[in-house]
């Protein structure tokens, strides 16, 4: 039987992330630190650093010097953000190294904010056969190149992976390379989808 391979998310799946702790000592409140991300629209700034752009320069689009300094910390305080593991998330990950089956990953994160990221979840640099973070790479799930970065680092066919997102759009973007992809809405749930497939 051909082998097969499982790649996982991170956050969402792994990991939470919770990116307002980043400002609410600065801003006194979780209200106040989401009313910033709100006005600096922090999540598509976000996306384009995970894309491959620098905070700095994404801090220095803003007009408001007070908001434009607060958005360059986010690096600096950024392993705040990620400091709680999905705990059956784990266990599952460990129970399919025991039974020998390869585990990767593909993440939307930051190059910027990976290394502040271990030191909150140092496990994470050891966890997985292959990596590819997408600010390092430039290119963001769910394209179809991010994956076939994976599949060429791996030596594995998209035929013969199981991809595991808690995004819908990166499960549809897998399934359109070829791979099989499990929609992640919580532990309980993987457990039952990689016991259908036989993986445990």
């Amino acid at each position: 039987m051909t082998e097969r391979h499982v790649i996982f998310d991170i956050g969402g799946v792994l990991v939470t992330w919770k990116p307002h702790l980043a400002w609410v000592d600065a801003l006194g409140s979780q209200a106040e630190a989401e009313a910033f991300m709100a006005r600096t629209d922090f999540k598509a700034r976000n996306l384009r650093a995970d894309g491959g752009a620098r905070f700095a320069d994404l801090a220095a689009e803003l007009a408001d010097n007070e908001d434009r300094a607060l958005f360059a910390q986010y690096v600096p305080q950024y392993a705040r953000t990620v400091t709680d593991k999905i705990d059956g998330s784990w266990a599952l990950m460990h129970r399919l190294r025991s039974e020998s089956v390869p585990v990767h990953a593909i993440t939307n994160w930051s190059a910027e904010t990976w290394p502040e990221g271990l030191k909150a979840q140092p496990e994470l640099e050891d966890a997985f056969d292959t990596l590819v973070i997408s600010g390092r790479e430039g290119v963001l799930k769910p394209e179809a190149r991010i994956f076939h970065i994976l599949c060429e680092r791996a030596g594995v066919a998209p035929e013969q992976c199981i991809f595991v997102d808690d995004s819908l759009g990166n499960v549809t973007g897998a399934c359109a390379v070829g791979m099989d992809g499990i929609h992640f809405t919580s532990p309980q749930r993987l457990e039952a989808d990689l016991q259908q497939r036989g993986m445990l």
